[in-house]
């Protein structure tokens, strides 16, 4: 159990330090990514800031990297995590409109506020208000999620 807790703690500090290397926990970085009227008409709409295509684009590497170094591999069916018994990978691979309206959602989110998940929790330490108040909005409404839109 302490191992997992370690392994767990260590993978989270790891991420948010990318985050924080990164500009991920920056909202205004976040949102002139988005901001892809910058790309055609920046006097209109403010520069487009492209740096975060990088962070995904490496992200996305190592993702790969990963899933293809994960069993199930007929050369190496004995590996698994350092801290597990074995690799639980996702099996669902429909895409519904729960997932479609999920993503939607998140991407209106993530452009209005400028955090994700990930990136307001690890601003939590030094993000001011703005982000407690959109922490305590996403915490009510993965509740919310949770009470009314889970199968059951």
């Amino acid at each position: 159990m302490i191992k997992k807790i370690f392994f767990a703690a260590a993978s989270g500090g790891l991420f948010a330090l990318g985050l924080v290397v990164s500009g991920m926990v920056l909202p205004a970085k976040v949102q002139g990514f988005l901001n892809l009227g910058g790309i055609w008409d920046p006097q209109r709409f403010g520069p487009w800031d492209a740096s975060l295509a990088f962070v995904m684009g490496g992200a996305l590497l190592v993702t790969l990297l990963a899933f293809a170094v994960t069993p199930p591999n007929p050369k190496h069916p004995a590996r698994k995590p350092w801290a597990a018994l074995a690799f639980q990978l996702p099996t669902r691979k429909d895409i519904d409109a729960r997932l479609l309206l999920g993503a939607a959602l998140f991407g209106v989110g993530w452009g209005l506020a400028g955090y994700c998940p990930g990136p307001a929790l690890a601003s939590l330490l030094t993000g001011g208000a703005a982000v407690l108040v959109f922490v305590a909005a996403m915490l009510l409404g993965m509740a919310v999620a949770r009470r009314w839109l889970s199968p059951r």
